[in-house]
């Protein structure tokens, strides 16, 4: 087994997508750059929030990484609705930290 580096590059603006690029590199062979794009109207609705862009994206790439053996055809993808849904719905399942007052002894 040999190891990925996954590393985000940035993102641009497009007229009905915001695209977001990663670097893949797996050992011995040289960078490919993935872009994933979501819908502007996909913000817009609140189904994404720009500060989770990234991670819904690299979660995907991921995805597609591990289906293709580390070697996707396709170096675009869009991120669907339901990816988006299974994003917000794992990010719901994480148990929020309540506070505790301290005790007195």
């Amino acid at each position: 087994m040999y190891s990925l580096v996954v590393q985000y590059v940035g993102f641009e603006s497009k007229t009905l997508f915001r695209e977001y690029t990663f670097a893949v590199r797996a050992e011995d062979t040289e960078i490919r750059q993935y872009t994933l794009s979501i819908t502007h109207e996909a913000f817009a609705s609140h189904r994404a929030r720009y500060q989770d862009a990234p991670d819904i994206c690299l979660l995907k790439l991921r995805r597609e990484l591990a289906t293709a053996e580390n070697h996707p055809v396709d170096t675009n993808f869009i991120v669907t609705d339901i990816e988006l849904a299974d994003y917000h719905d794992k990010r719901k399942e994480k148990p929020a930290r309540s506070f505790q007052p301290r005790r007195e002894e």
